[in-house]
């Protein structure tokens, strides 16, 4: 019964899909056509056709499925443990002082190099 209804609702998804695309385009059109307006009524519009458009492409399977997506991304970054202010500070110097070596190493031997090449041709 469940695949029957996913069927039904896959092939009611390129109608949605199309108004979608008239959105995006009718708010195209319009901050074009009205660009001597001012700029705040044009975001407004702009941000009202957005939300319209995200609005009937969540109605889709394919925006069902990315709504789902985003709500288990979000349950997942709450299971996070995220350093503390000490062990960012920490780890920002360790990777600041191995950079300096680093560059100090290669600037050294990059200084060796070209004093041997130019012995040798020279």
């Amino acid at each position: 019964m469940k695949a029957m209804a996913v069927e039904i609702n896959s092939r009611l998804d390129w109608p949605k899909w199309i108004v979608v695309a008239v959105i995006v385009a009718g708010a195209v059109w319009g901050n074009l056509h009205y660009a001597l307006s001012p700029l705040l009524y044009r975001a407004i519009a702009l941000m009202v056709a957005a939300a319209g458009a995200l609005a009937m492409a969540a109605q889709t399977s394919q925006g069902a499925a990315f709504v789902d997506l985003a709500r288990a991304a979000r349950t997942e970054i709450r299971k996070v443990v995220w350093p503390t202010r000490q062990e960012a500070t920490q780890t920002t110097l360790v990777v600041v002082a191995v950079v300096l070596v680093a560059s100090l190493v290669l600037w050294g031997l990059d200084t060796f190099l070209g004093w041997l090449a130019s012995k040798l041709i020279g």
